[in-house]
Protein backbone atom coordinates (compact mmCIF):
# COMPACT_ATOMS: atom_id res chain seq x y z
CA UNK A 1 0.00 0.00 0.00
CA UNK A 2 2.83 2.46 0.79
CA UNK A 3 4.35 2.04 -2.67
CA UNK A 4 0.98 2.74 -4.27
CA UNK A 5 0.49 5.91 -2.24
CA UNK A 6 3.96 7.19 -3.09
CA UNK A 7 3.43 6.46 -6.78
CA UNK A 8 0.12 8.29 -6.75
CA UNK A 9 1.71 11.31 -5.04
CA UNK A 10 4.51 11.34 -7.62
CA UNK A 11 2.01 11.42 -10.48
CA UNK A 12 0.07 14.23 -8.84
CA UNK A 13 3.06 16.56 -8.60
CA UNK A 14 4.74 15.54 -11.85
CA UNK A 15 3.42 18.57 -13.81
CA UNK A 16 3.31 20.93 -10.83
CA UNK A 17 6.83 21.13 -9.47
CA UNK A 18 9.73 23.45 -10.15
CA UNK A 19 12.29 21.22 -8.45
CA UNK A 20 14.85 19.64 -10.74
CA UNK A 21 15.32 16.33 -8.94
CA UNK A 22 16.10 13.69 -11.54
CA UNK A 23 16.00 10.19 -10.07
CA UNK A 24 18.90 8.05 -11.34
CA UNK A 25 17.50 5.16 -13.37
CA UNK A 26 18.84 1.64 -13.64
CA UNK A 27 17.64 0.12 -16.86
CA UNK A 28 16.37 -3.39 -16.17
CA UNK A 29 14.06 -3.83 -19.15
CA UNK A 30 14.37 -1.62 -22.20
CA UNK A 31 10.57 -1.74 -22.58
CA UNK A 32 10.04 -0.24 -19.10
CA UNK A 33 9.92 3.48 -19.66
CA UNK A 34 8.98 5.89 -16.91
CA UNK A 35 8.96 9.44 -18.34
CA UNK A 36 8.36 11.31 -15.08
CA UNK A 37 12.01 11.85 -14.07
CA UNK A 38 12.78 13.25 -17.49
CA UNK A 39 9.74 15.54 -17.52
CA UNK A 40 11.06 16.94 -14.24
CA UNK A 41 14.12 18.27 -16.04
CA UNK A 42 11.74 20.87 -17.53
CA UNK A 43 11.85 23.57 -14.85
CA UNK A 44 10.70 27.11 -14.28
CA UNK A 45 14.26 28.22 -13.59
CA UNK A 46 15.69 26.95 -16.88
CA UNK A 47 12.74 28.18 -18.93
CA UNK A 48 13.17 31.62 -17.39
CA UNK A 49 16.92 31.65 -17.97
CA UNK A 50 16.42 30.81 -21.65
CA UNK A 51 13.63 33.30 -22.19
CA UNK A 52 15.37 36.28 -20.57
CA UNK A 53 18.05 35.79 -23.21
CA UNK A 54 15.89 34.79 -26.18
CA UNK A 55 13.37 37.61 -25.67
CA UNK A 56 15.96 40.22 -24.71
CA UNK A 57 16.66 43.47 -26.55
CA UNK A 58 19.83 41.89 -27.93
CA UNK A 59 17.69 39.87 -30.34
CA UNK A 60 15.92 42.99 -31.66
CA UNK A 61 12.52 41.36 -31.88
CA UNK A 62 13.73 38.51 -34.14
CA UNK A 63 12.37 40.06 -37.35
CA UNK A 64 12.43 37.46 -40.14
CA UNK A 65 15.71 37.68 -42.05
CA UNK A 66 17.02 40.55 -39.91
CA UNK A 67 20.17 40.54 -37.73
CA UNK A 68 18.20 39.82 -34.55
CA UNK A 69 16.72 36.69 -36.08
CA UNK A 70 20.22 35.57 -37.03
CA UNK A 71 21.21 35.91 -33.37
CA UNK A 72 18.21 33.79 -32.44
CA UNK A 73 19.11 30.91 -34.76
CA UNK A 74 22.70 30.95 -33.52
CA UNK A 75 21.40 30.65 -29.95
CA UNK A 76 19.26 27.65 -30.87
CA UNK A 77 22.08 25.93 -32.74
CA UNK A 78 24.49 26.44 -29.85
CA UNK A 79 22.06 24.92 -27.39
CA UNK A 80 21.42 21.79 -29.45
CA UNK A 81 25.17 21.48 -29.88
CA UNK A 82 25.62 21.65 -26.12
CA UNK A 83 23.00 18.93 -25.60
CA UNK A 84 24.59 16.68 -28.18
CA UNK A 85 21.43 16.51 -30.28
CA UNK A 86 22.59 16.50 -33.92
CA UNK A 87 21.33 18.46 -36.89
CA UNK A 88 18.53 16.90 -38.92
CA UNK A 89 20.05 17.46 -42.34
CA UNK A 90 22.54 14.95 -43.69
CA UNK A 91 25.12 17.67 -44.27
CA UNK A 92 25.21 18.29 -40.52
CA UNK A 93 23.83 21.82 -40.83
CA UNK A 94 21.16 22.79 -38.30
CA UNK A 95 19.98 25.57 -40.62
CA UNK A 96 17.51 24.80 -43.39
CA UNK A 97 17.77 27.76 -45.74
CA UNK A 98 14.39 29.32 -46.55
CA UNK A 99 14.66 31.55 -49.64
CA UNK A 100 12.40 34.58 -49.39
CA UNK A 101 11.56 37.64 -51.43
CA UNK A 102 10.34 40.99 -50.23
CA UNK A 103 8.07 42.80 -52.64
CA UNK A 104 8.15 46.46 -51.73
CA UNK A 105 5.01 48.59 -52.05
CA UNK A 106 4.52 49.02 -55.80
CA UNK A 107 3.90 52.10 -57.93
CA UNK A 108 1.98 52.57 -61.16
CA UNK A 109 -1.52 52.71 -62.56
CA UNK A 110 -4.40 50.76 -64.07
CA UNK A 111 -6.21 51.82 -67.24
CA UNK A 112 -9.81 50.63 -67.63
CA UNK A 113 -11.60 51.36 -70.91
CA UNK A 114 -9.33 54.35 -71.49
CA UNK A 115 -9.60 55.84 -67.98
CA UNK A 116 -6.51 55.96 -65.76
CA UNK A 117 -6.72 55.13 -62.05
CA UNK A 118 -4.25 55.91 -59.29
CA UNK A 119 -2.66 53.30 -57.04
CA UNK A 120 -3.34 54.05 -53.38
CA UNK A 121 -6.45 56.07 -54.17
CA UNK A 122 -8.69 54.21 -56.62
CA UNK A 123 -7.18 50.76 -56.17
CA UNK A 124 -4.74 48.90 -53.93
CA UNK A 125 -2.29 46.11 -54.58
CA UNK A 126 0.88 44.87 -52.92
CA UNK A 127 2.52 43.14 -55.85
CA UNK A 128 3.71 43.79 -59.37
CA UNK A 129 1.22 43.56 -62.23
CA UNK A 130 2.04 44.14 -65.89
CA UNK A 131 -0.11 43.16 -68.86
CA UNK A 132 -3.15 43.88 -71.03
CA UNK A 133 -6.49 42.07 -71.10
CA UNK A 134 -9.61 42.48 -73.22
CA UNK A 135 -11.97 40.51 -71.04
CA UNK A 136 -12.84 40.10 -67.36
CA UNK A 137 -14.77 37.16 -65.93
CA UNK A 138 -17.25 38.25 -63.30
CA UNK A 139 -17.68 35.43 -60.75
CA UNK A 140 -20.17 37.05 -58.37
CA UNK A 141 -19.03 36.38 -54.81
CA UNK A 142 -16.21 34.09 -55.93
CA UNK A 143 -17.43 31.28 -53.66
CA UNK A 144 -17.51 27.53 -54.03
CA UNK A 145 -18.67 25.35 -51.16
CA UNK A 146 -20.91 22.29 -51.01
CA UNK A 147 -23.50 22.43 -53.78
CA UNK A 148 -22.96 26.14 -54.39
CA UNK A 149 -20.41 27.41 -56.92
CA UNK A 150 -19.90 30.78 -58.61
CA UNK A 151 -17.53 29.01 -61.01
CA UNK A 152 -20.09 26.59 -62.42
CA UNK A 153 -20.18 26.59 -66.23
CA UNK A 154 -17.63 29.40 -66.60
CA UNK A 155 -13.95 29.24 -67.53
CA UNK A 156 -11.42 31.41 -65.69
CA UNK A 157 -8.07 29.77 -66.50
CA UNK A 158 -5.45 32.41 -67.41
CA UNK A 159 -8.07 35.16 -67.12
CA UNK A 160 -8.71 38.10 -64.82
CA UNK A 161 -11.67 37.51 -62.48
CA UNK A 162 -13.84 40.12 -60.79
CA UNK A 163 -15.62 39.35 -57.52
CA UNK A 164 -17.28 41.07 -54.58
CA UNK A 165 -17.36 40.62 -50.83
CA UNK A 166 -20.36 38.94 -49.18
CA UNK A 167 -22.29 35.77 -49.86
CA UNK A 168 -25.60 34.81 -51.49
CA UNK A 169 -28.93 34.64 -49.69
CA UNK A 170 -32.11 32.75 -50.51
CA UNK A 171 -35.48 34.43 -50.89
CA UNK A 172 -36.28 33.59 -47.27
CA UNK A 173 -33.26 35.60 -46.12
CA UNK A 174 -31.17 32.56 -45.17
CA UNK A 175 -27.59 32.39 -46.40
CA UNK A 176 -27.10 29.69 -49.01
CA UNK A 177 -23.82 28.39 -47.59
CA UNK A 178 -25.00 27.91 -44.00
CA UNK A 179 -28.71 27.42 -44.75
CA UNK A 180 -29.45 29.71 -41.80
CA UNK A 181 -29.44 33.39 -40.87
CA UNK A 182 -25.80 32.96 -39.84
CA UNK A 183 -23.04 34.06 -42.21
CA UNK A 184 -20.22 31.68 -43.09
CA UNK A 185 -16.45 32.18 -43.07
CA UNK A 186 -16.77 33.70 -46.55
CA UNK A 187 -18.10 36.82 -44.79
CA UNK A 188 -15.34 36.87 -42.18
CA UNK A 189 -13.26 39.92 -43.12
CA UNK A 190 -9.99 38.40 -41.90
CA UNK A 191 -10.52 35.24 -43.99
CA UNK A 192 -12.65 36.39 -46.93
CA UNK A 193 -9.89 37.50 -49.29
CA UNK A 194 -7.57 34.60 -48.57
CA UNK A 195 -10.29 32.00 -49.19
CA UNK A 196 -11.31 33.61 -52.46
CA UNK A 197 -7.74 34.03 -53.70
CA UNK A 198 -6.87 30.40 -52.97
CA UNK A 199 -9.99 29.20 -54.75
CA UNK A 200 -9.42 31.42 -57.80
CA UNK A 201 -5.81 30.26 -58.01
CA UNK A 202 -6.88 26.61 -58.00
CA UNK A 203 -9.18 27.47 -60.91
CA UNK A 204 -6.21 28.90 -62.82
CA UNK A 205 -7.14 32.59 -62.66
CA UNK A 206 -4.37 34.98 -63.70
CA UNK A 207 -5.44 37.76 -61.37
CA UNK A 208 -8.24 38.92 -59.11
CA UNK A 209 -10.14 42.20 -58.95
CA UNK A 210 -11.90 42.45 -55.60
CA UNK A 211 -14.65 44.86 -54.58
CA UNK A 212 -15.34 45.42 -50.87
CA UNK A 213 -16.49 49.02 -50.33
CA UNK A 214 -17.12 48.57 -46.60
CA UNK A 215 -13.51 47.63 -45.94
CA UNK A 216 -11.61 49.46 -48.69
CA UNK A 217 -10.54 52.24 -46.30
CA UNK A 218 -9.22 49.62 -43.86
CA UNK A 219 -7.00 48.10 -46.53
CA UNK A 220 -6.01 51.61 -47.65
CA UNK A 221 -4.73 52.45 -44.16
CA UNK A 222 -2.55 49.35 -44.23
CA UNK A 223 -1.27 50.24 -47.72
CA UNK A 224 -0.38 53.76 -46.56
CA UNK A 225 1.41 52.39 -43.50
CA UNK A 226 3.42 49.97 -45.62
CA UNK A 227 4.35 52.74 -48.03
CA UNK A 228 5.33 55.23 -45.32
CA UNK A 229 7.46 52.69 -43.47
CA UNK A 230 8.99 51.28 -46.67
CA UNK A 231 7.77 47.80 -45.77
CA UNK A 232 6.78 45.15 -48.25
CA UNK A 233 5.12 41.78 -48.61
CA UNK A 234 7.35 38.84 -47.75
CA UNK A 235 6.80 35.52 -49.49
CA UNK A 236 8.64 32.35 -50.40
CA UNK A 237 10.83 33.00 -53.41
CA UNK A 238 9.46 29.81 -54.98
CA UNK A 239 6.02 31.42 -54.99
CA UNK A 240 6.85 34.72 -56.64
CA UNK A 241 4.21 34.69 -59.38
CA UNK A 242 2.66 37.01 -61.89
CA UNK A 243 -0.79 36.52 -60.38
CA UNK A 244 -2.15 39.70 -58.85
CA UNK A 245 -4.81 40.75 -56.34
CA UNK A 246 -6.23 44.25 -56.83
CA UNK A 247 -8.75 45.85 -54.48
CA UNK A 248 -11.07 48.30 -56.23
CA UNK A 249 -13.10 51.28 -55.10
CA UNK A 250 -16.35 52.61 -56.56
CA UNK A 251 -14.62 54.77 -59.19
CA UNK A 252 -13.29 51.77 -61.09
CA UNK A 253 -16.47 49.70 -60.64
CA UNK A 254 -18.51 52.54 -62.20
CA UNK A 255 -16.39 52.23 -65.33
CA UNK A 256 -15.76 48.50 -65.36
CA UNK A 257 -19.10 46.94 -64.35
CA UNK A 258 -21.59 49.11 -62.45
CA UNK A 259 -24.19 46.30 -62.47
CA UNK A 260 -21.97 44.36 -60.04
CA UNK A 261 -23.77 45.91 -57.06
CA UNK A 262 -27.10 44.35 -58.05
CA UNK A 263 -26.13 41.27 -60.06
CA UNK A 264 -24.63 38.03 -58.75
CA UNK A 265 -24.75 35.91 -61.92
CA UNK A 266 -21.28 35.07 -63.31
CA UNK A 267 -20.60 36.26 -66.84
CA UNK A 268 -17.88 37.40 -69.22
CA UNK A 269 -17.40 41.16 -69.48
CA UNK A 270 -15.70 42.91 -72.39
CA UNK A 271 -13.28 45.46 -70.95
CA UNK A 272 -9.90 46.85 -71.96
CA UNK A 273 -7.66 46.67 -68.88
CA UNK A 274 -3.97 47.50 -68.76
CA UNK A 275 -1.83 46.92 -65.68
CA UNK A 276 1.34 49.03 -65.37
CA UNK A 277 2.41 48.38 -61.78
CA UNK A 278 6.05 47.81 -60.85
CA UNK A 279 7.42 46.57 -57.52
CA UNK A 280 11.07 46.27 -56.44
CA UNK A 281 11.84 42.76 -55.23
CA UNK A 282 14.55 42.45 -52.60
CA UNK A 283 15.77 38.93 -52.02
CA UNK A 284 16.62 37.82 -48.51
CA UNK A 285 17.26 34.59 -46.70
CA UNK A 286 16.17 33.12 -43.45
CA UNK A 287 16.42 29.68 -41.94
CA UNK A 288 14.55 27.03 -40.03
CA UNK A 289 16.55 25.35 -37.26
CA UNK A 290 16.09 21.57 -37.18
CA UNK A 291 17.56 19.12 -34.68
CA UNK A 292 16.94 15.39 -34.66
CA UNK A 293 16.92 12.54 -32.16
CA UNK A 294 16.88 9.21 -33.99
CA UNK A 295 14.48 6.54 -32.77
CA UNK A 296 15.64 3.19 -31.49
CA UNK A 297 13.08 0.85 -33.08
CA UNK A 298 11.12 2.84 -35.65
CA UNK A 299 13.63 5.49 -36.75
CA UNK A 300 11.82 5.95 -40.08
CA UNK A 301 8.72 7.32 -38.30
CA UNK A 302 8.79 10.90 -37.02
CA UNK A 303 7.12 13.00 -34.36
CA UNK A 304 7.64 16.69 -35.22
CA UNK A 305 7.57 19.24 -32.40
CA UNK A 306 7.46 22.79 -33.73
CA UNK A 307 7.43 26.44 -32.70
CA UNK A 308 8.25 29.61 -34.59
CA UNK A 309 11.52 31.35 -33.84
CA UNK A 310 10.70 34.75 -35.34
CA UNK A 311 8.71 37.77 -34.17
CA UNK A 312 7.86 41.21 -35.59
CA UNK A 313 11.05 43.16 -34.89
CA UNK A 314 11.28 46.87 -34.10
CA UNK A 315 8.48 49.44 -34.43
CA UNK A 316 8.83 52.53 -36.61
CA UNK A 317 9.46 54.49 -33.40
CA UNK A 318 12.31 52.21 -32.38
CA UNK A 319 10.58 50.12 -29.72
CA UNK A 320 11.61 46.45 -29.67
CA UNK A 321 8.90 43.82 -29.85
CA UNK A 322 10.57 41.15 -27.72
CA UNK A 323 7.91 38.48 -28.33
CA UNK A 324 8.37 36.71 -25.00
CA UNK A 325 5.06 34.89 -25.25
CA UNK A 326 4.84 35.01 -29.06
CA UNK A 327 6.68 32.76 -29.52
CA UNK A 328 9.59 32.90 -27.13
CA UNK A 329 7.54 30.76 -24.77
CA UNK A 330 7.09 28.01 -27.36
CA UNK A 331 10.73 28.20 -28.39
CA UNK A 332 12.18 27.77 -24.90
CA UNK A 333 9.62 25.06 -24.12
CA UNK A 334 11.00 23.14 -27.11
CA UNK A 335 14.54 23.52 -25.84
CA UNK A 336 13.57 22.08 -22.47
CA UNK A 337 11.56 19.27 -24.10
CA UNK A 338 14.61 18.44 -26.22
CA UNK A 339 16.75 18.32 -23.08
CA UNK A 340 14.25 15.94 -21.46
CA UNK A 341 14.36 13.56 -24.41
CA UNK A 342 18.17 13.70 -24.48
CA UNK A 343 18.31 13.00 -20.74
CA UNK A 344 16.11 9.95 -21.32
CA UNK A 345 18.36 8.81 -24.17
CA UNK A 346 21.46 9.23 -22.01
CA UNK A 347 19.82 6.96 -19.42
CA UNK A 348 19.07 4.24 -21.96
CA UNK A 349 15.50 5.31 -22.77
CA UNK A 350 15.86 6.39 -26.39
CA UNK A 351 12.36 6.85 -27.88
CA UNK A 352 11.22 4.19 -30.35
CA UNK A 353 10.36 6.76 -33.01
CA UNK A 354 12.48 9.68 -34.10
CA UNK A 355 11.84 13.15 -32.69
CA UNK A 356 12.26 16.20 -34.93
CA UNK A 357 12.71 19.57 -33.21
CA UNK A 358 11.59 22.08 -35.84
CA UNK A 359 12.03 25.81 -35.14
CA UNK A 360 10.45 27.60 -38.11
CA UNK A 361 11.00 31.08 -39.44
CA UNK A 362 8.56 33.44 -41.13
CA UNK A 363 5.45 32.48 -39.14
CA UNK A 364 4.64 36.13 -38.63
CA UNK A 365 4.88 36.68 -42.39
CA UNK A 366 2.40 33.97 -43.34
CA UNK A 367 3.61 30.60 -41.98
CA UNK A 368 6.45 30.71 -44.51
CA UNK A 369 9.05 28.53 -42.78
CA UNK A 370 6.68 25.68 -42.05
CA UNK A 371 5.22 25.94 -45.54
CA UNK A 372 8.70 25.66 -47.01
CA UNK A 373 9.36 22.57 -44.90
CA UNK A 374 6.10 20.81 -45.80
CA UNK A 375 5.58 21.94 -49.40
CA UNK A 376 9.10 22.29 -50.79
CA UNK A 377 11.81 20.65 -48.73
CA UNK A 378 10.59 18.19 -46.09
CA UNK A 379 13.79 16.95 -44.49
CA UNK A 380 11.90 13.82 -43.45
CA UNK A 381 9.11 12.29 -45.57
CA UNK A 382 5.67 13.63 -44.70
CA UNK A 383 4.11 10.21 -45.25
CA UNK A 384 6.24 8.92 -42.36
CA UNK A 385 5.50 11.90 -40.11
CA UNK A 386 2.95 10.59 -37.63
CA UNK A 387 2.06 13.85 -35.85
CA UNK A 388 2.96 17.49 -35.32
CA UNK A 389 2.78 19.10 -31.89
CA UNK A 390 2.93 22.86 -32.46
CA UNK A 391 3.63 25.32 -29.63
CA UNK A 392 2.73 28.98 -30.14
CA UNK A 393 2.20 31.19 -27.06
CA UNK A 394 1.99 29.09 -23.89
CA UNK A 395 3.36 31.42 -21.21
CA UNK A 396 0.45 33.67 -20.31
CA UNK A 397 -3.20 33.67 -19.22
CA UNK A 398 -6.05 34.74 -21.50
CA UNK A 399 -7.83 37.60 -19.66
CA UNK A 400 -11.10 36.68 -21.39
CA UNK A 401 -11.09 33.15 -20.01
CA UNK A 402 -13.19 32.00 -17.05
CA UNK A 403 -11.91 29.12 -14.96
CA UNK A 404 -8.73 27.84 -13.33
CA UNK A 405 -5.42 29.43 -14.33
CA UNK A 406 -3.73 26.08 -14.98
CA UNK A 407 -5.24 25.50 -18.41
CA UNK A 408 -4.21 25.33 -22.05
CA UNK A 409 -6.21 25.77 -25.25
CA UNK A 410 -5.95 22.74 -27.54
CA UNK A 411 -6.73 23.19 -31.21
CA UNK A 412 -6.87 20.52 -33.89
CA UNK A 413 -6.36 17.40 -31.78
CA UNK A 414 -9.56 15.77 -33.11
CA UNK A 415 -9.54 17.18 -36.65
CA UNK A 416 -7.73 14.28 -38.33
CA UNK A 417 -7.27 11.53 -35.77
CA UNK A 418 -9.65 10.34 -33.08
CA UNK A 419 -6.75 8.41 -31.57
CA UNK A 420 -4.61 11.51 -31.17
CA UNK A 421 -7.36 13.31 -29.28
CA UNK A 422 -7.93 10.32 -27.00
CA UNK A 423 -4.20 9.91 -26.42
CA UNK A 424 -3.86 13.60 -25.54
CA UNK A 425 -6.70 13.41 -23.03
CA UNK A 426 -5.36 10.22 -21.45
CA UNK A 427 -1.82 11.57 -21.10
CA UNK A 428 -3.06 14.71 -19.41
CA UNK A 429 -5.29 12.74 -17.03
CA UNK A 430 -2.42 10.46 -16.04
CA UNK A 431 0.37 12.97 -15.61
CA UNK A 432 -0.72 16.61 -15.50
CA UNK A 433 -4.40 17.30 -14.84
CA UNK A 434 -4.25 20.61 -16.69
CA UNK A 435 -7.64 21.93 -17.81
CA UNK A 436 -7.80 21.30 -21.56
CA UNK A 437 -9.93 24.05 -23.07
CA UNK A 438 -11.32 23.46 -26.60
CA UNK A 439 -12.98 26.87 -27.04
CA UNK A 440 -10.94 27.72 -30.14
CA UNK A 441 -11.23 24.24 -31.61
CA UNK A 442 -14.79 25.02 -32.70
CA UNK A 443 -15.04 25.00 -36.51
CA UNK A 444 -17.10 28.18 -36.27
CA UNK A 445 -14.51 30.03 -34.16
CA UNK A 446 -14.41 33.52 -35.71
CA UNK A 447 -10.71 33.85 -34.83
CA UNK A 448 -9.88 30.90 -37.12
CA UNK A 449 -6.80 30.06 -35.01
CA UNK A 450 -6.67 26.58 -36.54
CA UNK A 451 -5.48 28.20 -39.77
CA UNK A 452 -3.14 30.75 -38.20
CA UNK A 453 -0.12 28.87 -36.88
CA UNK A 454 2.44 26.47 -38.29
CA UNK A 455 0.60 23.24 -37.50
CA UNK A 456 -1.80 24.04 -40.34
CA UNK A 457 0.84 23.32 -42.99
CA UNK A 458 1.11 19.80 -41.54
CA UNK A 459 -2.66 19.36 -41.18
CA UNK A 460 -3.29 20.29 -44.82
CA UNK A 461 -0.91 17.42 -45.67
CA UNK A 462 -3.07 14.99 -43.67
CA UNK A 463 -0.73 14.85 -40.67
CA UNK A 464 -2.52 14.86 -37.27
CA UNK A 465 -1.74 17.95 -35.19
CA UNK A 466 -2.20 19.53 -31.80
CA UNK A 467 -1.78 23.29 -31.44
CA UNK A 468 -1.01 24.39 -27.86
CA UNK A 469 -2.03 28.00 -27.20
CA UNK A 470 -2.77 30.23 -24.20
CA UNK A 471 -4.88 32.79 -26.10
CA UNK A 472 -4.16 36.44 -26.83
CA UNK A 473 -3.78 39.30 -24.37
CA UNK A 474 -3.17 43.06 -24.30
CA UNK A 475 0.57 42.57 -24.95
CA UNK A 476 0.07 40.48 -28.08
CA UNK A 477 2.26 41.95 -30.87
CA UNK A 478 3.24 44.85 -28.62
CA UNK A 479 6.63 45.93 -27.20
CA UNK A 480 5.14 45.08 -23.80
CA UNK A 481 5.29 41.31 -24.51
CA UNK A 482 8.31 40.89 -22.23
CA UNK A 483 9.74 37.91 -20.28
CA UNK A 484 8.93 39.36 -16.86
CA UNK A 485 5.21 38.88 -17.60
CA UNK A 486 5.44 35.14 -18.26
CA UNK A 487 3.80 32.74 -15.80
CA UNK A 488 6.73 30.34 -15.53
CA UNK A 489 4.89 27.77 -13.42
CA UNK A 490 2.27 27.47 -16.17
CA UNK A 491 4.93 27.44 -18.87
CA UNK A 492 6.59 24.53 -17.07
CA UNK A 493 3.33 22.60 -16.66
CA UNK A 494 2.37 23.07 -20.29
CA UNK A 495 5.82 22.13 -21.60
CA UNK A 496 5.75 18.97 -19.49
CA UNK A 497 2.33 18.07 -20.91
CA UNK A 498 3.70 18.39 -24.44
CA UNK A 499 6.72 16.27 -23.52
CA UNK A 500 4.49 13.51 -22.11
CA UNK A 501 2.30 13.61 -25.22
CA UNK A 502 5.31 13.40 -27.54
CA UNK A 503 6.72 10.59 -25.38
CA UNK A 504 3.53 8.55 -25.78
CA UNK A 505 3.38 9.18 -29.53
CA UNK A 506 6.98 8.15 -29.94
CA UNK A 507 6.79 4.98 -27.84
CA UNK A 508 3.39 3.42 -28.47
CA UNK A 509 3.46 0.17 -30.45
CA UNK A 510 1.45 1.45 -33.45
CA UNK A 511 1.39 4.89 -35.04
CA UNK A 512 -1.85 6.80 -34.57
CA UNK A 513 -4.38 6.43 -37.37
CA UNK A 514 -5.80 9.17 -39.55
CA UNK A 515 -9.55 8.54 -39.66
CA UNK A 516 -10.93 11.94 -40.70
CA UNK A 517 -10.81 14.18 -43.77
CA UNK A 518 -8.44 17.14 -43.83
CA UNK A 519 -10.50 20.21 -42.81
Amino acid sequence: MRLFVLALLFLTVACNTSQKTVTPITVVNSETKDPIPFAQTITEAELKAHLFVYASDAFLGRETGAPGQKEAVRYLKAYYDSLGIPAAQQNGNYFQKVPLSMNKVPSGQITVNGSNFELGKDFLTFSQAVGSFQEVVYVGYGIEEGDYSDYKNIEVKDKIVLMKFGEPQNEDGNYQISGTKKKSAWSNVSEAIDKRVKLANTKGAKGILYYDPANFSRYQQYFNFMKASDHGKMQLKNESREDVLVLLNENIIDILYPELRQKDTPQNISAAIEFAIKSPDDGLSSENVIAFLEGSQKPEEYVVISSHLDHIGVTTKGAINNGADDDGSGTVAMLEIAEAFKEATNNGYRPKRSIVFLHVTGEEKGLLGSKYYTDYDPVFPLEHTIANLNIDMIGRIDPKRDGMRNYIYLIGSDKLSTELHQLSEAVNAQYCQIELDYTYNDKNDPNRFYYRSDHYNFAKNNIPVIFYFNGTHADYHQPSDTPDKINYDLLQNRAQLIFYTAWELANRSERIKVDKVTP
